[in-house]
């Protein structure tokens, strides 16, 4: 059983009614039969090599953990790892893996999607699980273009962008995945990449770790229709100076040999970044993930730029402790038992107002 790093006791007590795995897992172990069938060089395999190298860490038997997915290219993850899983319907995975999660807290339940399926036709579906505060984890792969239907412009596509669907450019302004997820109460939320597989394996390992919804946005590659959309997070001389790694406790520094900080606007209030100096050194911020407001959080999430990716914070924005839905739902359920018995169906179906129609 992974070790929880969260003060609260629900993740404890979920993650015990899970079975442990009779024997120590690998990777191996977590690789179903299934062809890989994503286009080659794809940002997806280097997301599904994490994940099946991180889930042996969590000791619980491979029936009892569970992928539920919607409809895109990254929706094709349950086929491809050894453990139960749906490929559902186009953004409901969130709403079908509530009703899992919340009916069987003895099941690990993952969501696998995509930046079309989460946040177009899935919107609702996500904001929902997030603010209930499920006991789920939810991996979006934001690659800023629709991939499986063939190139056309997305939720999180930069304004101007010309795809099959926006020859003269897109004129929706673009979410952003970590700001919509604190502005719905999340207590969970994080960033990464796919190609930083270190960096990947951390953030999932203190997703699964936390007490409710956990949110990860994974800047994913489509190298079809999309290629090089997070090349300056990625490019090593680019990346220095352009990926800000948040850090529980940590100052806000990055660059070369931290040069670079975020500071709070005295004027504004607003977060900016600055080179720091002895002068202005003792401003710089100090991330605090586990504050109660998420107010810092959400100012952090606004300095990636959604068309330069300069500044990108990367890593756990916010992770806080509150009820976990599906507890206070079996909470419920038990009080009632014990104040009224087991209900009777049929008698409630028949109850209140009946008619009997005559032929």
């Amino acid at each position: 059983m992974a070790e929880t790093t969260t003060e609260g006791t629900d993740t404890i007590e979920a993650l015990s009614l899970v079975p442990k795995a009779e024997a120590r897992q690998s990777m191996k172990d977590f690789k179903s039969d299934q062809e890989v069938r994503w286009c080659p060089g794809c940002g997806d395999y280097a997301i599904l090599a994490a994940v099946q190298g991180f889930m042996p860490e969590l000791g619980l038997a491979k029936e009892n953990i569970v992928f539920v997915s919607g409809i895109g290219c990254s929706s094709r993850f349950p086929y491809y790892m050894n453990t139960y899983g749906m490929h559902s319907i186009h953004g409901r995975a969130p709403a079908i893996a509530t009703g899992l999660a919340a009916s069987r807290r003895d099941l690990s339940v993952w969501v696998v999607t995509g930046d079309g399926d989460a946040l177009s036709i899935g919107g609702n579906h996500l904001i929902h699980a997030l603010r209930r505060n499920v006991n789920l984890k939810i991996l979006l792969f934001n690659n800023r273009i629709y991939g499986l239907t063939k190139g056309q412009y997305s939720p999180t596509s930069e304004v101007g962008k010309i795809t099959k669907s926006t020859p003269m450019g897109s004129l929706d302004a673009p979410f952003n995945p970590v700001s919509l997820a604190l502005g719905a109460e999340a207590s969970f939320v994080a960033r990464t990449v796919d190609s930083d597989r270190k960096h990947l394996t951390e953030v999932l390992r203190q997703a699964s770790a936390h007490s409710g919804t956990a949110l990860v946005e994974i800047y994913q590659n489509c190298n079809i229709f999309n290629d090089g959309a997070f090349e300056a997070l990625k490019d090593k001389q680019s990346a220095e100076e352009a990926v800000i790694r948040l850090e529980h406790g940590q100052p806000i520094r990055f660059g070369a040999d931290g040069s670079r900080g975020v500071v709070r606007d005295r004027a504004t209030g607003d977060l900016k970044v600055v080179t720091v100096t002895p002068e202005n050194e003792s401003e710089i911020l100090v991330h605090d993930a586990r504050s109660a407001s998420p107010t810092t959080a959400f100012a952090l999430s606004r300095l990636a730029d959604p068309d330069t990716l300069h500044h990108t914070p990367i890593g756990v924005f916010r992770a806080v402790e509150r009820p976990v839905y599906d507890t206070q739902m079996t909470e419920q359920l038990d009080t009632a038992i014990e104040q009224k018995g087991k209900g009777d169906l049929a008698s409630l179906l028949a109850g209140g107002d009946t008619w009997t129609v005559v032929g």
